[in-house]
């Protein structure tokens, strides 16, 4: 019998080079995708589409710092949000922060929602 392995909150996570910062409870993602197309002079049609840039926009919901020291969110940059899936490992990286809204709360020092845009995606 196989067993299937189900995401946790400590699957999704902010890592600084290479080392776990912050778990994150959940997450949206909307990729989008800057196109041009380009035209022949008289064509009704174009003639090719050329990819001029791509963004990720996470959506990260309940944010926990995790390690020693402290760590302020808001002094963050070029960091990599990273999701493990039962069959793969996504990565966004070079990450900057666009939002962040929190509810401060003496016993949980935690960030409610951080926007975060990456510009690049990969999977492995």
């Amino acid at each position: 019998m196989s067993s299937i392995k189900i995401p946790t909150s400590k699957d999704i996570r902010i890592e600084i080079n290479g080392k776990r910062v912050a778990i994150i409870e959940s997450y949206k993602v909307t990729s989008t995708r800057k196109l041009y197309d380009i035209e022949e002079f008289s064509s009704p049609t174009p003639v090719a589409t050329i990819l001029a840039s791509e963004k990720h926009q996470l959506e990260l919901k309940t944010v926990y710092f995790i390690g020693q020291g402290k760590l302020d969110f808001h002094s963050l940059s070029n960091f990599s949000v990273v999701i493990v899936k039962p069959d793969c490992r996504i990565t966004y990286s070079n990450c900057e922060w666009a939002n962040i809204a929190e509810i401060p709360n003496v016993n949980s020092p935690c960030i409610e929602t951080m926007i975060v845009i990456s510009q690049k995606r990969s999977v492995l």
